[in-house]
């Protein structure tokens, strides 16, 4: 199968311009989560251009969408993130996700056949916020596929990095508002955020290492001399299992019921479509990536820490072989992921080099699959596997 390589590697490179226009646009046209409109319809338009047979609106998301080429018997699934960062556009670089997403494809579809694969391109939304790919395969995108890949950048080489798995909730305190001058009627929501949170800094100390529990307060009064009638905290516990997450929660949401209590408002707690399960690596796969990343310039220290955040791909990881390994920008540390420093790196010369390396060995990879016998065997005697609760 050299031979094929060699020719997936020079299609790649053809192909290579195409790929990065649709980085750059992407880039500088950031859309937020189930709002990649544009970024959708680009990343189409692209696919269906080159042969591919596109299904809009896959699972009732209107920016989701699957492109498929080949009809050979393993399914191999490439993931395409596209949403942004609110006021910070792609500062977790998901432009260069998506194009390295479209570089792979354009270079593998000529050889699909001879490959004996179907190559299935998926457009999956909101990775940022809701969990696109949750849904997804809820309802069913993944079903047929063998292997899912993708691609990240960060500020290292992990082929296969440590993710978390983390809910979220909205929490809504409501009292009675009033002059601040005569505070004696009134019921401070504010208040209740306040020994809400306060209460979560001190339980923090009575848990497991390595359980994380974020908050911001999103709305919480207006003037200094109004007494706020409500307040809205967003509330994210980060842990090692989605189950450790289900047990830690009965502690926190007790810590808004008490900031309810004390200030004597009342509260309403909304679970938010944001599920990020942890991501359970292929070996097999995550090795053969690793080689063909070498090949192309990567290299992979041992490094110490190499815990990442949360990713809805740990969803998918449930239910097909999947991986995805992260790929450095040259940055320094103060400018990595989730930053605006980040955003613009991903729309430079660093995202072109993550576009370029990471998609053509994300291309290598699929072949090297494909010509593995054993590999081809495995993933395919593997399906199906039954989603989770």
């Amino acid at each position: 199968m050299n031979g094929v390589k060699n020719k997936v590697a020079e299609a790649f490179e053809r192909n290579l311009p195409i790929a990065l226009k649709v980085s750059h646009t992407i880039n500088n046209n950031p859309e937020l989560a189930f709002e990649e409109h544009s970024t959708s319809k680009l990343l189409i338009e692209t696919l269906q251009d080159h042969g591919f047979t596109i299904d809009h609106g896959v699972c009732d998301l209107p920016t989701a969408f699957t492109a498929t080429f080949g009809s050979g018997p393993l399914v191999i699934g490439i993931c395409a993130e596209m949403d942004a960062l609110p006021g910070i556009g792609h500062g977790c670089g998901h432009n260069v996700i998506a194009a390295s997403a479209i570089g792979c494809a354009l270079a593998l579809a000529p050889f699909a056949d001879e490959l004996g694969i179907t190559l299935r391109i998926l457009g999956t939304p909101a990775e940022e916020s809701g969990t696109g790919k949750e849904l997804m395969v809820n309802r069913g995108a993944f079903d047929d596929i063998h292997a899912a890949l993708m691609i990240h950048p960060s500020l290292k080489d992990v082929a296969a990095p440590y993710f978390r798995a983390s809910r979220s909730w909205k929490i809504t305190f409501t009292g009675r508002g009033g002059h601040a001058s005569r505070p004696w009627s009134a019921l401070n929501a504010s208040d209740a955020t306040v020994i809400a949170l306060t209460s979560i800094g001190l339980l923090r100390q009575q848990l497991k290492d390595g359980i994380l529990v974020h908050h911001v307060v999103k709305e919480s009064g207006g003037a200094v001399n109004v007494i706020p009638d409500q307040s809205v905290v967003e509330c994210m516990i980060r842990c090692n299992t989605i189950d450790e997450v289900d047990e830690v929660w009965p502690r926190v949401n007790a810590c808004f019921d008490a900031g309810a209590l004390a200030s004597g408002t009342s509260v309403r707690v909304e679970a938010l479509p944001s599920i990020y399960r942890e991501f359970d690596h292929n070996d097999d796969l995550v090795a053969i990536f690793k080689r063909n990343a070498i090949s192309v310039g990567r290299t992979f220290p041992d490094y110490a820490d190499a815990l990442f955040g949360s990713t809805d791909m740990g969803n998918v990881s449930q239910v097909v072989p999947a991986i995805h390994p992260m790929l450095s920008f040259d940055l320094p540390a103060e400018q990595g992921n989730h930053t605006a420093a980040f955003a613009a790196a991903a729309g430079g010369p660093e995202g072109d080099r993550f576009v370029q390396e990471g998609g053509a060995a994300m291309a290598l990879t699929v072949v090297d699959i494909a010509s593995s016998h054993v590999t081809r065997d495995r993933l395919m005697a593997n399906r199906p596997k039954s989603r989770p609760v």
